[in-house]
């Protein structure tokens, strides 16, 4: 079973704040303003729309993308302990 899916990504990549954050919440991931990470959620970021954007050339991410990108960030949400 996936902690992070294709669909968590989407929200990151399509957000309309330029510092998206995607933090993993009480076995949920959750997609943040930059500027709402405080002290309680800094531990569980799990990436910033800023990092994934150089994996998706074009405007638009494939659903292939997405999903290579999702379990990249599975990975990483298992590997904090989640």
């Amino acid at each position: 079973m996936s902690l992070i899916d294709s669909e968590c990504v989407r929200k990151l990549l399509e957000s309309g704040d330029p510092d998206a954050t995607l933090v993993f919440v009480r076995g949920d991931c959750v997609v943040m303003p930059g500027g709402e990470v405080d002290d309680a959620h800094r531990g569980l970021v799990i990436a910033r729309r800023s990092d994934l954007r150089e994996f998706v050339p074009g405007e638009h991410a494939t659903e292939q993308e997405l999903q290579t990108l999702a379990d990249r960030l599975d990975n990483v949400v298992r590997d904090l302990g989640a």
